[in-house]
């Protein structure tokens, strides 16, 4: 989906004549119809990031009801029931959730570390962008995309 809309959007703002065609754009400069561009393009980033980030949110949700639905044996697991029998389902994906996978999933440390700084993007990203984020590294579709990859594959191999 991303592809496709980032292409549309160039074909779109790209097309010869674009500010005089389009009534959209009457008395824009060739510059101001780029820097439109650049927007949009921004924009879509920023949304499928976030809708990236949502769904491995419900994955680590999922594996973490799974994990406790399942009598699971391993050190997570157990930690995960000892969270459900106090609080169900009403965890903090950051405090909860992730903080126990990085304590018990020694292998899986850093990425999971990488994921929190993910989730402190997507914070942004959805309260408005109304601050500078201090993130560590900067964030896009294409990092949150590749980190969602690594981090989805983790859960199949520890299911």
């Amino acid at each position: 989906m991303y592809a496709d809309t980032e292409k549309s959007l160039r074909f779109y703002y790209d097309s010869p004549g674009i500010e005089h065609r389009d009534t959209k754009f009457l008395g824009y400069s060739h510059d101001e119809v780029r820097q439109e561009l650049q927007e949009r393009l921004r924009e879509l980033d920023g949304n499928a990031a976030l809708e990236i980030m949502s769904a491995l949110e419900a994955s680590f949700r999922m594996d973490y009801q799974d994990r406790c639905d399942q009598r699971w044996k391993d050190d997570l697991s157990r930690h995960f029931r000892d969270l459900y029998k106090r609080n169900g389902s009403r965890v903090s994906l950051e405090a909860d959730i992730l903080k126990a996978w990085k304590q018990y999933s020694q292998s899986a440390k850093m990425l999971v570390s990488q994921t929190i700084g993910a989730f402190k993007y997507r914070h942004w990203l959805a309260h408005g962008k109304y601050w500078v984020p201090k993130l560590g590294q900067v964030y896009d579709f294409f990092s949150v995309y590749q980190l969602a990859q690594q981090m989805e594959v983790l859960l199949q191999q520890q299911s």
